[in-house]
């Protein structure tokens, strides 16, 4: 994809001559979409991305983010550590389309070498995944390639998976998306940024040879999927090998730990050319690059291919001369590459091929000097309704909402994950959030240490149905999902995925929802410290849903946590549920109107989120709670059908009202908690939610409801039965 001729005139007009072929594909890959964000970076402004607790905001390769002390995490005045994580996430839908293994492993390696970049070490990973119609065996087989390919990646490198989710529909068919996101951990002395630092210091690059894989991934990105994309652009994919990434791990600590590093890049979209001319123009000087002294993997690279290539594994530092040899030496000791490639200038950022200038140019020009687009957008159009048969066949519909893939057990794809290695996994993927142990930022004469929540996930029925409102749920049911565990949500980084910007029902529905997941994000006041946004998602097909997967960290004091399953022993209320008062509760967005077809506006989420969350981390905390899950996705039927195990279940009566709205609606800001203290619940929720009795749980493993005059009975194993539908499928 050239250089578009208007952007062409810029560059000339700035350079004073035409760019040389170097410079014209380097303008072409940083001026992309996926570098520059020329459709969104107008609309990102309504976020908020500020706080006490807010270190490093959006603009580096991963923000960094304090945790509370301790115990002080419900104060009015939370204190805040010196210790510190590390926040990112970033999408590979294009490669993951073309090549599912390599394309999702390496969006694996790219998100944990932002989080090394910022002096972290990573401890956990979350992933969001969306593909077509289960049913198709295309989706299937992508389905299956990118989970191997992250489990292959993660696994080999020791960082779990930890977190995730996975989403089904129709509009992914063409284009999946493949949305990953790291957590790392470090403190104030570890920290390092991206903006270099002093003239006269060296730029060093360590780790893998370059070779030619991953040409043009750039501008590959920003384009919509063709029809022959996965023969096509294969050269466009990059190529991972996760046993180098773990060895530039442990030397990147090292180099960390002996305070070796003044900045630092991963080379990821862009390559060399991307890394290092956004680390001059972040500390507002310049640099002259070598190109002829890159290590390289292949013979006879011409200057655009070392500039460009999006080989895996390496990472740009800035070293000062007199340290250049230790770096050198921890490279050695892992057998990794280590190329001194050139030095810190006071300005423009230039670049040499065996002696012949290829790249001369003004490095915040390069970075930053892409025109921002001007799109025109509609409106999204409000869904009519149009509802199926009032009152459903129960069984059936039970079967048909529990049964289906967006809402059965993930169990298949996260046991193909490491998620305990580390010891740091307190609670495993399959319940409302993963919670991790950080030891680290309990004060030497206290205890316990922090638990760090861990939420990621979209639900692209509910922005497809409604981008501004589905966008606020998605918000709003990740910080359930941390609240349920006991923890208050500290942060949140978002990945925000669109068709092509330039159809206006598919730029309207893109600032839907970056306008809702901003609005709700603020109103839980919980900062959106960085992101990433991946727009093109279109294909043959068609576009994909707008699909704002948000990843959100909470933390609490210790690492315990109570379950998503019945006990067996306890009065079962729901909280926040405003159907159970009689309220007419929208259907829209729904599982069940997925599986039977028709069409309703979708539930506006309650506008008390931050009360709703604070009431509902109390009570997932107190002494006669056994059991917190939150209600969503497939409605109370679904939550309840989860909350079922071999030895405890539930014999709930709903009352008199529509059966469908009561068990199938997913509005957000609901939860079912088991207790021996249901006026303890009360208490927390006065004025907040309201607060329902429907039964109790018991000890003989089966769901007995009663709703709208009708009853249902359901043991555990043909729940089990039911939600195994992947794992049938694809044994």
């Amino acid at each position: 994809m050239p250089l578009a001729p208007s952007d062409r005139e810029l560059v000339i007009d700035e350079l004073g001559r035409d760019p040389t072929p170097a410079e014209e594909a380097l303008f072409e890959n940083l001026w992309s979409e996926h570098c520059a964000y020329r459709s969104s970076r107008p609309l990102l402004s309504a976020f908020d991305s500020g706080g006490p607790q807010v270190v490093v905001g959006p603009g580096d390769d991963a923000a960094v983010v304090a945790l509370p002390v301790p115990g002080t995490e419900d104060d009015a005045e939370t204190r805040y550590s010196d210790t510190y994580i590390t926040m990112g996430v970033e999408s590979h839908n294009h490669p993951s389309y073309v090549d599912p293994f390599d394309g999702a492993a390496t969006g694996v390696g790219g998100i944990v070498r932002d989080t090394m970049s910022m002096g972290a070490y990573p401890i956990a990973l979350a992933d969001s995944l969306y593909f077509g119609d289960f049913d198709r065996e295309h989706s299937r087989y992508l389905f299956e390639g990118v989970v191997e390919g992250i489990s292959h990646y993660g696994n080999c490198i020791g960082v779990p998976t930890v977190s995730g989710s996975v989403a089904f529909h129709d509009d992914y068919e063409g284009n999946p998306l493949v949305n990953v996101a790291c957590v790392g951990l470090l403190d104030e002395e570890r920290l390092v940024t991206a903006a270099v630092q002093e003239t006269g210091n060296k730029l060093v690059l360590v780790g893998n040879g370059t070779g030619r894989d991953g040409l043009g991934g750039a501008s590959f990105a920003s384009e919509d999927l063709a029809e022959d994309a996965e023969t096509e652009d294969r050269p466009a994919v990059q190529v991972g090998d996760p046993y180098t990434e773990k060895l530039l791990i442990e030397a990147n600590e090292e180099l960390v730990e002996n305070d070796l590093v003044r900045a630092a890049r991963d080379l990821g979209a862009a390559g060399l050319g991307g890394a290092s001319s956004e680390m001059i123009a972040k500390g507002d000087l310049g640099a002259e690059i070598e190109l002829e002294r890159v290590h390289q993997r292949e013979p006879n690279m011409n200057a655009l291919e070392i500039l460009l290539a999006e080989s895996q594994e390496r990472m740009c530092y800035e070293v000062r001369p007199e340290e250049v040899d230790a770096v050198r030496d921890i490279a050695e000791k892992y057998d990794l590459g280590c190329s001194v490639i050139g030095e810190v200038t006071e300005d423009r950022y230039v670049c040499t091929f065996e002696g012949e200038t290829v790249v001369d140019a003004p490095a915040e020009f390069l970075a930053d000097g892409a025109p921002m687009n001007d799109l025109d957008h509609v409106e999204p159009a409000e869904p009519e309704v149009d509802l199926p048969d009032p009152t459903p066949d129960l069984r059936a519909a039970f079967e048909a909402v529990v049964g289906s893939p967006n809402t059965a057990s993930k169990e298949w794809v996260y046991r193909q994950y490491d998620h305990e290695v580390g010891t740091r996994t307190a609670l495993r993927p399959g319940d409302d959030a993963a919670l991790v142990a950080v030891r680290e930022s309990a004060p030497v004469d206290a205890a316990p240490g922090t638990g760090l929540a861990l939420s990621a996930g979209a639900d692209p029925n509910w922005t497809d149905a409604a981008p501004y409102d589905g966008a606020r749920a998605v918000a709003l049911e990740n910080a359930t999902n941390i609240a349920a565990k006991g923890a208050y949500p500290l942060a949140a980084v978002d990945c925000l995925n669109g068709g092509n910007p330039e159809k206006p029902d598919v730029y309207g529905g893109f600032r839907g929802i970056v306008d809702g997941l901003a609005d709700e994000c603020a109103d839980l006041n919980v900062p959106v410290v960085g992101g990433n946004v991946s727009l093109y998602n279109d294909s043959e097909a068609g576009p994909v849903p707008p699909t704002p997967t948000l990843a959100m960290v909470g933390t609490k004091p210790g690492y315990d946590a109570p379950p998503a399953a019945f006990a067996g022993e306890g009065t079962v209320l729901v909280v926040g549920d405003a159907a159970l008062d009689g309220a007419d509760v929208a259907l829209g967005g729904s599982e069940y109107l997925a599986q039977h077809g028709g069409s309703d506006a979708f539930p506006t989420p309650p506008e008390n989120g931050t009360e709703f969350v604070r009431a509902l981390a109390s009570v997932a905390d107190h002494d006669a709670t056994h059991a917190v899950h939150d209600v969503s996705h497939g409605g109370l039927a679904v939550s309840l059908a989860e909350m079922v195990t071999a030895d405890a279940g539930a014999d709930v009566d709903l009352g008199d009202g529509d059966a469908a709205h009561l068990l199938f609606n997913e509005r957000v800001g609901r939860a079912v908690v088991e207790t021996t203290d249901p006026e303890a619940v009360r208490e927390a929720f006065d004025g907040v939610a309201p607060v329902h009795e429907v039964g109790a749980s018991t000890s003989d493993g089966s769901l007995d409801i009663d709703v709208g005059g009708a009853s249902l009975s359901a043991g555990v194993e043909e729940i089990r039965e039911l939600r195994a539908i992947i794992d049938r499928e694809l044994a």
